[in-house]
């Protein structure tokens, strides 16, 4: 089974509230079984608009990365993350 992923850009507003994202959203992760592969650090923008934060998230399955954003425990953490920053989230199929 192709495992799947999440691929996240992100500008934090709020440092100090985005730490609440970060606490309430591991217990989805965790739930889960998420893997980060790539959490910030150094990036080079070679294409197109960037974002200051990118990450990518490991899943067994698609499916899994699909019911991880949708569960409860994720979707209390979005509405802070929406409150202190902006971005997007892909869901991608791995090959």
């Amino acid at each position: 089974m192709a495992k799947g992923y999440w691929i996240a850009r992100v500008d934090i507003r709020d440092p100090e509230g985005y730490k609440d994202y970060v606490a309430a959203a591991k217990l989805a992760f965790e739930r889960f079984g998420a893997n980060f592969l790539a959490r910030g650090g150094a990036h080079e923008v070679v294409e197109g608009p960037g974002r200051a934060r990118n990450v990518v998230i490991e899943f067994a399955s698609l499916q899994a990365a699909h019911d991880c954003y949708n569960s409860p425990e994720y979707q209390a953490a979005r509405a802070i993350r929406q409150k202190h920053a902006d971005g997007e989230i892909v869901l991608v199929e791995g090959i």
